[in-house]
């Protein structure tokens, strides 16, 4: 194990990386992402609304830092935690766009390095890591939602590879991924935990089939994945057979603070909360909001939105420094989810009966916007796992409560 950098190789790495950055960062790309269309997610099909996103990618992936404290024979920076803040603040400083968004790194990646074999680990993590391979998740099923154990898609082992069938439920983007990482069951006659096993999937692969679900947004995010006979390659099983759940839970807690992070990183709005609430309250006039019920409203919400985005800042600061993540990833998602709904919730109430409209005329498009995120902030509270069973995690592996007997 190497030691921790001192305090003048990291002043000279911070140096380097501000020099570095000079260089190669596009201009296009030291802004924040207003339109989610300019995302780039990689991928066999990979689009790049703008040339000089490809161009960042690339020279990011060769430097390791898509992925920077993963090892270098990965493809990774190799860097240290703490060399790994400096390149965060200095991405920071200048403004700078997330080179590559992607599962493979946030959830994937990380799991392969702990349970993955060396032959899996050289195969996946280079082309997660460039961009090359867009991931999506296999977990819940039409019958296994919140009680994730109890799903039904089948591994059956014939000779040189596992033959798969069932179905996967709100599948995220799994209409543009090349694989799946996927929870399926390969003994069922063992009690529901202890049957389960992690598999890779190529999206590809005769008998897989994808339908998109249009969500209450008009938006189609999630989708539904189907398994015919799928044939998969028995290397492609990652830990120990039937004792995937112990993946499978290490995934969730990086999940359930991806989904925190996500909230923190999100495309910057056009118009913070006090400046809407300035121009459709107050008309545009400065001071305190007329209203003192909705006053009162948007600052508990903008004090609560600091303390998350501070919480959340620290606590990606201690996995950088190998320290979890942990059973408190519940209580970020959990709080995230409610503060993201408060937000957008607030939003419609600002734009009055404006807020309320699906098509038509006497509605911007910016208006129909807001009111399908509004629409769309309801399914916040169930996916990476409901408020109710977060809720559970927290009382149970965070505060140490009893169980009901």
């Amino acid at each position: 194990m190497t030691s921790a950098p001192s305090a003048s190789e990291l002043d000279k790495f911070r140096a380097d990386t501000r020099a570095w950055l000079e260089e190669n960062c596009p201009q296009a790309m030291r802004s924040k992402i207003l339109d989610p269309s300019e995302e780039v997610w990689g991928g066999r099909n990979a689009s790049f609304k703008l040339p000089e996103s490809k161009l960042w990618l690339e020279r990011m992936a060769a430097k390791g830092w898509t992925a920077p404290t993963w090892p270098t024979q990965y493809g990774g920076g190799g860097l240290s935690s703490a060399e790994a803040r400096v390149l965060d603040e200095e991405l920071r400083r200048i403004n700078a766009r997330s080179a590559l968004k992607s599962f493979g790194l946030w959830m994937l990646g990380p799991v392969l390095l702990e349970y993955g074999n060396e032959e899996q680990r050289q195969r996946f993590l280079p082309g997660i890591i460039r961009g090359e391979t867009r991931w999506c998740q296999g977990y819940s099923e039409p019958g296994a939602g919140s009680d994730l154990a109890s799903l039904a898609t089948r591994a059956e082992l014939q000779g040189d590879h596992y033959l798969i069938n069932g179905q996967k439920i709100w599948t995220s983007h799994a209409d543009k991924a090349d694989w799946m990482f996927c929870l399926v069951r390969t003994d069922p006659s063992a009690k529901k935990h202890d049957g389960i096993s992690f598999i890779l999937i190529d999206m590809q692969s005769p008998g897989v089939s994808v339908r998109p679900i249009q969500l209450i947004s008009g938006a189609s995010p999630f989708c539904e994945s189907f398994f015919e006979d799928v044939r998969v390659p028995k290397e492609n099983l990652v830990g120990e057979l039937n004792h995937g759940w112990s993946v499978a839970k290490r995934l969730l807690q990086h999940e359930r603070a991806l989904i925190s992070k996500l909230r923190d990183d999100a495309p910057e709005e056009d118009e913070t909360l006090p400046e809407m609430a300035l121009r459709l309250i107050n008309g545009g006039e400065p001071g305190p909001l007329a209203d003192h019920a909705l006053r009162e409203k948007l600052a508990q919400v903008e004090m609560d939105f600091l303390c998350n985005k501070l919480t959340l800042r620290r606590s990606s600061e201690s996995i950088a420094a190998g320290i979890g993540p942990g059973p408190e990833t519940s209580m970020f998602k959990l709080y995230g989810t409610e503060l993201n709904k408060r937000r957008k919730e607030l939003k419609v109430l600002f734009m009055g009966y404006q807020g309320i409209g699906w098509e038509g005329e006497g509605y911007s498009a910016r208006e129909l916007q807001m009111t399908r995120d509004w629409l769309r902030s309801r399914a916040n509270s169930i996916e990476g796992g409901s408020s109710e069973i977060q809720l559970n995690i927290i009382a149970k592996r965070v505060l140490g409560l009893p169980g009901s007997s």
